[in-house]
């Protein structure tokens, strides 16, 4: 599982041996040795759930989504890798309850320990593996190492933060290139091989989650279609399926659970 880019470099060798012990920490379902590889500054970022979380959450936190049942697993769908002080690891994770989900992670070590986390999920339906695997395009070809598709996964994350591209119902992948420097042969290896997205899924998660932040605040009466228009979505049908993917429930169902829980 380990990666053999640039073996040499001491910094390297030591990240690999820190993220190494967190992957088979998982592996053997061990909480105590997962948690004792966190840096006491660790800062995890869990985009699907749109948290962000410190030491003291983590416990709870990896409790809850440690596959523990007998119908659970974790898979690793790719090789570690490991350049400098970063690590990207990809896995597809089922817990009992909470449904399965491929998942990708950017890890930083700093001081021996693991500093700083970006994971990226999307919950999927169970799919039949194929052996295609050796057909995808390899990572160098596209120049980018571990440690730069974590920084292109950082940054096209702040863009799509600070700017709100895609609020633009029309826009497309040649503008998000332009926009942040990346080819968009590098973007959409990171989006389709990383992070197991398209690039139209991508951002359609993106307007939910801005839809979502407009829900919590919104005034009855609330007009779901036209939030969701004003989100940039262009389709309805694109919406109802985006917010039942990564909900679970409809707009209506959703809306109600949460003027309840208000």
């Amino acid at each position: 599982m380990s990666s053999p880019d640039h073996a040499s470099d001491p910094q390297t060798a030591a990240t690999r041996d820190v993220v190494m012990r967190y992957h088979l920490s998982w592996k053997a379902r061990d909480i105590e040795a997962v948690l004792a590889l966190y840096h006491p500054e660790v800062e995890y970022n869990d985009f699907f759930q749109n948290r962000c979380m410190g030491f003291d959450e983590l416990g709870d936190y990896i409790r809850a989504t440690m596959p523990c049942g007998p119908d659970d697993f974790l898979e690793h769908s790719d090789r570690i890798r490991i350049d400098g002080d970063t690590a990207f690891i990809q896995y597809a994770i089922r817990v009992s309850g909470g449904g399965t989900f491929r998942a990708s992670e950017a890890i930083t070590v700093r001081d021996g320990l693991i500093w700083r986390i970006n994971e990226y999920a999307l919950l999927v339906q169970p799919v039949n593996r194929t052996k295609d695997s050796a057909q995808r395009p390899a990572a160098s070809r596209l120049g980018l190492s571990a440690r730069q598709l974590g920084m292109l996964a950082r940054d096209l994350e702040e863009y799509f933060q600070r700017s709100q591209p895609y609020l633009d119902p029309a826009l497309d992948l040649h503008q998000v290139a332009s926009a942040t420097g990346y080819t968009r042969n590098q973007i959409s290896y990171l989006l389709n091989q990383m992070l197991g997205q398209s690039f139209y899924q991508y951002v359609n998660q993106t307007r939910l989650q801005h839809l979502i932040q407009l829900l919590e605040t919104a005034v009855p009466p609330v007009r779901i279609d036209e939030l969701a228009f004003n989100a940039g979505f262009n389709s309805l049908s694109a919406f109802y399926r985006c917010f039942r993917q990564h909900t679970g429930m409809s707009p209506k169902a959703y809306l109600k659970h949460l003027h309840k829980s208000l």
